[in-house]
Order: structure tokens, then C-alpha cells, then sequence
């Protein structure tokens, strides 16, 4: 029996291929640097978790691997270089966890998660996803098949490791630019290799440079013209709408937006290389959503909220045309938005984007940055954010009928009305979960 080792095991993307190798019967171990519910999670399963970081987790392992997040001088990389482990990242990792599977790889800036777990939801295989969908309550599914629906990332350029049978784009928008090193020929370029190393593609056709590929063979979604009649209805307090795609007639899923009907028909077009159109129609409908994704923890009559990862302003601003929606339909009158910027580098390259992406709500909320391990950059958000008049707070505290924060300049303040949304990739997803 093989052992693998994960450093960094707490991550929603190492989690998920620790889960995987666990199922296939390899001997799996793993730690962070703190527990999380995640941790815990793996270790409920059977998997050998640590936290801290230690050098004694490094015993008689065969493989070592590590996470994007973890530096070349983490305690427990230095003690495997020392004991001559083999020590594998995560990027290149996927070159044997994938090398024999049927791939239905999923990739873009926006929306590959949600496509994934809408995927998943039809095409019967193991699952691999950097979320959690709320139908599996899992970000890894296994199931004794060739095919995996694998959400593939493009940060790292590890998407190219992903052995894709089936290829799907949501989008090519530029993203981690600083991995490479702002050479956006080398970031497209690894758009088009991705594409070119599967056997099916399946590609928004509108997206800026997924439209220049006019030699590329792929099956093409052209949303303003292949998605009419989109309608929204509010079910229990939870959102589902309906469209007509191209000549396909009509599907309903759960969510709201254009940009869920956008991954939704990607979904079911990648779909139908495996389906009938009558049995795709059904089993899209088990896709209850994904957590952090449009997730709605509290809603009363009075009071809405609402968490989503959204962590760019192109996410940020079609998530809030979705909750204008979501507000008029429960009768909200007001929205606010809780912001906690993600990353420095991600901050300043979208600075002016980030300051208009807010138009429209009712009351800014802004955290401190979450640095992600990157070193503090100077950005004056006061001065930046004031055309929205923004609190500024460190942190905020739900409890079952609202939320609260201390206001820099104005002392305590309390949401328990109307529609609050948190934006954010860092742990702003557990202040609003109450869980510190």
C-alpha cells in the first residue's frame, strides 16, 4: 500500500485529491497549520490529519505532497528533503491521479466550480472540485468509474496536468497574473494548450479570447443568442430559474443570474457527449448549489444573509445584479455588501474595477485585506472607496438574528435588516457562519 503524505491537507483543493487517493486504498496522511472543519472532516473519514506543521509528520511515507500555499521553507518540506522523500506538488501530483481517468475538466476565471458541481450532477463518475456541493456535502465524490468531473485550476498552470477527455471554459479572463508574471501571451497560450490536449471541447464563445479561436473544433455557447426566456422564481425562499437553450428546449436549475444559466448550459452541453437531452433535463435538477457560492445561511421576512466567494470584481458585480433580484423578490428593501479583499497583487491589479463593482448597494463594509501569505502592500482604501462612503471594521460577529461590527469612526453597528451579502475567498466565510 502506497502512503502519500499532504501538507497543507486543510486546503478545499488538496482535501479533495487526499479524499480521492484515500478511497483508491492508499495509505493517507496530511496536516496545516491549525484545525478547520475540513481537518476534521478528513479525520472522521479515517485519514491521519496533524496540525501543526511538525517534522515528526514526516515518517515512512512514499510520497510527499504539498500545496500552493506552502513555502520551500515549511518545518515538514525541509525534513523530507533531508529523509529524500519524493516530494510532489499538487500541480504535478495530478499527473498520476488523473493519467488513467476520463476526464470532464472544467477551467476558467469565474464559474468553473459551480459548472463542476453542476456536472457532477448529471454525469455519473467521481467527483473532484475545489467546493463543497451542497447535493453531495463533499468537494470529492468516488465512484468506481473511468470518468471524473474535475474542476481544473488555472493559477498554477496546473489545468494542463488534468488529462481533459472533455474540456469546458467558462471564460479566459485574465487572473494570477503575477504567477505568470504578467505575460498574458503565456497566460492565453496555456488557455489554448488546455484545449488542444482534449478530445471534446466545450467553450463560451463570447468570452474575448475564447472567440478568437475560430480554428479550434469545439462546441460553442454563444449566450446572447443560445439562452432566451430566462425567468426567476423564489421556491421556499430559495431561487430557481428556467431558460431555453439554442433549440433544446427548456431546463430550470437551482440559482439565480445570468452567469448560473451561463454554467448551467455549459454543463448540459458537456453533458450530452454521455446523455440523452431528456435525462440531462432531470438530472440537472438534483443541483441544490455550492457552499459560499450564493449560499444563503439566514432568511427571514425581515432579514437576508448571504455568503459568496466571489473575491473579483467581474464575480463581485454579477453576484449583486443576482441579490437585486433575490431582494426584490423577498421584498428587501436595502442591500449591503461586506467586502474583504483578497490578496494584495489581486487588490491592486483590480483596483478600479474593484471601486465600481459596488455600484448600487446600500452600505459598504470593508475588512482588512486577507493576504494569503502575501507580504502587506499600502493601499488607502478610505481615500480609494469614498464615493461609497465605507465602514471600515476588523471583523464581523453574526448570531440567529443578524450581525454586528465595530465601525472604526462610529463604534458598534448592527445588520438585522434587509439583504447583507459577504464577498470574500478568505475567512470571512466563518465570521459570517458565526464560528468566531
Amino acid at each position: 500500500m502506497k502512503k502519500v503524505h499532504f501538507i497543507g491537507i486543510g486546503g478545499i483543493g488538496l482535501s479533495a485529491l487526499a479524499r480521492f487517493l484515500h478511497k483508491q486504498g492508499y495509505k493517507v496522511s496530511g496536516s496545516d497549520i491549525k484545525e478547520s472543519s475540513i481537518t476534521n472532516r478528513l479525520i472522521k473519514e479515517g485519514i491521519e490529519v496533524k496540525t501543526p506543521h511538525s517534522k515528526i509528520n514526516i515518517k515512512d511515507q512514499d510520497y510527499i505532497v504539498y500545496s500552493a500555499a506552502i513555502k520551500p521553507d515549511n518545518i515538514e518540506m525541509q525534513e523530507a528533503r533531508k529523509q529524500g522523500k519524493l516530494i510532489i506538488s499538487r500541480k504535478d501530483a495530478l499527473l498520476f491521479i488523473l493519467k488513467e481517468k476520463r476526464v470532464f475538466s472544467v477551467a476558467g476565471a469565474h464559474g468553473k466550480s459551480t459548472t463542476s458541481a453542476m456536472l457532477a450532477s448529471i454525469v455519473d463518475g467521481s467527483v473532484i472540485i475545489g467546493a463543497e456541493s451542497k447535493q453531495f456535502d463533499t468537494n470529492m465524490v468516488y465512484k468506481e468509474s473511468k470518468n471524473v468531473i474535475f474542476e481544473a485550476d488555472e493559477s498554477d498552470e496546473s489545468f494542463l496536468n488534468s488529462n481533459p477527455y472533455v474540456a469546458i471554459v467558462t471564460n479566459a479572463e485574465p487572473e494570477h497574473m503575477e504567477y505568470y508574471k504578467y505575460d498574458y501571451s503565456r497566460f492565453y497560450k496555456a488557455y489554448e494548450n488546455f484545449l488542444e490536449s482534449a478530445q471534446i471541447r466545450v467553450i463560451n464563445a463570447e468570452d474575448p479570447f475564447l472567440s478568437s479561436l475560430t480554428n479550434l473544433e469545439a462546441i460553442r455557447l454563444f449566450p446572447s443568442k443560445d439562452i432566451t426566456q430566462i425567468d426567476t422564481k423564489i421556491v421556499q425562499n430559495e431561487p430557481f430559474t428556467s431558460f431555453n437553450l439554442k433549440d433544446l428546449g427548456t431546463f430550470e436549475v437551482w440559482g439565480i443570474g445570468e452567469h448560473i444559466v451561463l454554467d448551467a448550459s455549459l454543463a448540459i452541453l458537456a453533458s450530452l457527449v454521455e446523455y440523452d437531452i431528456e435525462t440531462v433535463r432531470e438530472k440537472i435538477k438534483n443541483f441544490r448549489g455550492i457552499k459560499k457560492r450564493f449560499d444563503i445561511l439566514k432568511v427571514d421576512k425581515n432579514f437576508a444573509l448571504i455568503d459568496d466567494y466571489a473575491h473579483h470584481p467581474t464575480e463581485i458585480k454579477a453576484t449583486l445584479k443576482s441579490a437585486k433580484v433575490y431582494a426584490k423578490a423577498m421584498g428587501f428593501e436595502t442591500i449591503k455588501a461586506i467586502w474583504q479583499p483578497h490578496k494584495y497583487s489581486r487588490t491592486l491589479d483590480n483596483l478600479e474595477r474593484f471601486k465600481e463593482c459596488f455600484d448600487g448597494v446600500d452600505e459598504l463594509v470593508i475588512l482588512p485585506v486577507f493576504s494569503a501569505g502575501e507580504k502587506p502592500k499600502k493601499i488607502d482604501f478610505e481615500s480609494e472607496f469614498k464615493h461609497h462612503s465605507p465602514r471600515f471594521a476588523d471583523r464581523v460577529l453574526s448570531d440567529s438574528n443578524g450581525l454586528s461590527f465595530v465601525d472604526f469612526k462610529k463604534g458598534v453597528v448592527r445588520f438585522d435588516k434587509g439583504l447583507v451579502i459577504g464577498f470574500g475567498a478568505g475567512d470571512i466565510t466563518y465570521q459570517l457562519r458565526g464560528y468566531y
